[in-house]
């Protein structure tokens, strides 16, 4: 089996990245976009795992079988959400 070798720049530029998406996330923090803060940082957060999941954890040269697993949990989290969100919204609040 051959082993795929990610070059020092590639890892390089991946951090220089994240970091550049850290700064876009405290610049974020600190504009106020309305309802819009929660969306913009979890697509900058999202973004930012992708990037390690793909890069650091090498999920972007592994074999399809672990690529598949990788979205396997991935939709199984959806899932989970989805439901959560359902049960939440459907619920009576009592009004205070």
């Amino acid at each position: 089996m051959s082993e795929h070798r990610v070059s020092v720049g590639t890892y390089i530029g991946v951090f220089a990245l994240l970091l550049l998406l850290t700064g876009i996330t405290i610049f974020a923090a600190g504009v106020d976009l309305g309802p819009l803060n929660t969306t913009v940082a979890l697509l900058i957060a999202t973004t930012k795992a992708t990037l390690v999941v793909l890069f650091f954890m090498h999920v972007k040269y592994s074999p399809r079988l672990t690529q598949l697993f990788v979205i396997a949990g991935i939709i199984w989290l959806g899932i989970l959400i989805f439901i959560t969100m359902t049960d939440f919204t459907t619920r009576s609040w009592p009004i205070v």
